[in-house]
């Protein structure tokens, strides 16, 4: 599993500088991704992120899904999704408030029989 690097803190940044600027973002990611089981941020144009969500919705599970292309901030998000690691930048999948990775990444988990694993252990299912 990927750890989230969103989750580190900039204490000495002034306010209005470039860093501080990307703390203030990555700080919104990890807002739209607490207290949520699954998160998946797509694209609705995007067929592998199609295939994701069914795949997790197969499961019977619940996700919140962002799709970044009708949300207002979704050009933002996506520019800190690329920074987490995520290329291409959807979908980007978050279980358990962990960030997973995209299509590739989850796709590898359900083949190694460890995703269903991950959404039981996030309270996404309990079968």
């Amino acid at each position: 599993m990927i750890s989230p690097h969103w989750e580190l803190k900039f204490l000495t940044a002034k306010p209005h500088t470039a860093l501080s600027l990307l703390v203030l973002d990555m700080d919104m990611v990890s807002s739209l991704v607490a207290e949520k089981p699954v998160v998946i941020f797509s694209r609705t144009s995007c067929s592998m992120s199609h295939a994701i969500k069914t795949l997790i919705l197969n499961f019977g599970a619940n996700p919140t899904i962002y799709e970044l292309d009708e949300i207002a901030n979704g050009q933002q998000i996506e520019r800190e999704l690329v920074q987490l690691g995520c290329q291409p930048s959807v979908p980007a999948v978050f279980i358990g408030q962990q960030f997973i990775g995209g299509a590739k990444q989850v796709m590898s988990l359900q083949v190694q029989n460890q995703l269903v694993q991950l959404l039981r252990r996030a309270g996404a299912i309990w079968i």
